[in-house]
């Protein structure tokens, strides 16, 4: 795994065609779930306490939340675990990463920052990265009253869908590209629209505290140039400093590698050339792949022949295998940033 995310390359599904209210013998409109003469069945997760309404400015207009939603679906990649932080189970959510033929529960309600916020309870898969789009009869059938597309690439076609079935959050006004967000702004962005924008300042205000004492316990790291990157397509794959593993790097003090965000332009990552490699050549390199990845990697020669590499200046971190901290970094989440910075320290200090 390298991106955690896909870039829609085909049409988006197209809603008519798959949820008509009489076939489904639900409402589809903004009221699906929400009105407020619906009341919630009695398999609806209890709705987290917070101030409504409320409303919130986004990159495809203002969505106003009346109250308390009780059945979340998340549509970003990440976005469940923002939901969950702020005291709410998603009935649905995407599947970041793929999960394993016939395994149960989904490796994505399993991390070891999750898990227990979880529970027992099993959200519907509504997307899988690499597909073209959600599945709108799947959200729909779910009866949400309050969907978040936050940490998302959905265009504006996807977004008049998806509000057609319930009140819909998509990613900040701010955000230029998708993914190019600060986390602590997706972070605030779905705490306002939860009602619980004091806990979401809290949250976020803890993690940077976290990365801080990061910082006075080490302060080395301010002198040192770092990189994370993956080995995808048998190239070298850095991020970028604006991605959200770049991200967390500069938090915990470390300084990016720019001459990379210039070869990327507005991607979060590039394929090196096999000439380009020596940007890589850092003071700190950090690798998230799992097993078959590192060891591909570490037998490709212009890699292994890298001064960061010899002076073994390398910290090789498990993607979604044993304690997955590379997932905990490329999610970047109120629930994964403290364990990622932890295991960032940890394999630097």
């Amino acid at each position: 795994m390298l991106l955690h995310r896909t870039t829609f390359t085909g049409p988006v599904r197209r809603l008519a065609a798959v949820v008509s209210a009489a076939a489904l013998g639900i409402g589809l409109l903004a009221g699906c779930g929400s009105d407020s003469s619906d009341q919630p069945s009695d398999d609806s997760p209890a709705a987290a306490k917070g101030a409504f309404p409320t409303s919130v400015e986004h990159a495809f207009g203002t969505t106003k939340v009346e109250k308390a939603p009780r059945r979340v679906v998340t549509v970003g990649y990440t976005d469940d675990q923002a939901v969950l932080a702020l005291g709410t189970k998603p009935v649905g959510m995407t599947d970041q990463y793929p999960n394993p033929q016939g395994k149960s529960p989904d490796i994505n309600t399993q991390w070891p920052w999750v898990k227990d916020k979880w529970g027992d309870s099993k959200p519907e898969v509504i997307m899988k990265n690499g597909d073209s789009g959600p599945n709108y009869e799947k959200i729909a059938s779910l009866r949400p009253d309050l969907i978040i597309a936050v940490y998302s690439e959905i265009d504006q076609a996807a977004y008049d869908k998806l509000s057609k079935i319930a009140p819909t959050v998509g990613r900040t006004k701010a955000e230029k590209e998708p993914f190019s967000a600060p986390w602590q702004d997706n972070a605030r962005h779905i705490a306002k629209a939860l009602g619980q924008e004091k806990k979401g300042d809290k949250l976020v205000q803890g993690i940077e505290d976290k990365m801080t004492e990061a910082r006075k316990k080490h302060p080395d790291f301010k002198n040192q140039t770092a990189v994370a990157l993956s080995w995808y397509k048998n190239s070298v794959a850095p991020f970028t400093t604006k991605d959200v593993r770049g991200q967390l790097l500069s938090g915990i003090g470390f300084k990016g590698e720019k001459k990379i965000d210039k070869i990327a332009g507005d991607k979060f990552s590039v394929e090196l050339s096999p000439e380009r490699v020596d940007l890589v050549d850092v003071d700190r390199i950090f690798v998230i792949n799992d097993k078959a990845d590192q060891k591909a990697l570490k037998k490709f020669k212009l890699f292994a022949n890298l001064d960061a590499v010899k002076k073994d200046k390398v910290s090789y971190l498990l993607d979604s295998e044993g304690p997955a901290a590379g997932a905990a970094m490329s999610q970047a989440t109120l629930l994964s940033l403290p364990y990622a910075i932890d295991e960032l320290v940890k394999s630097a200090g």
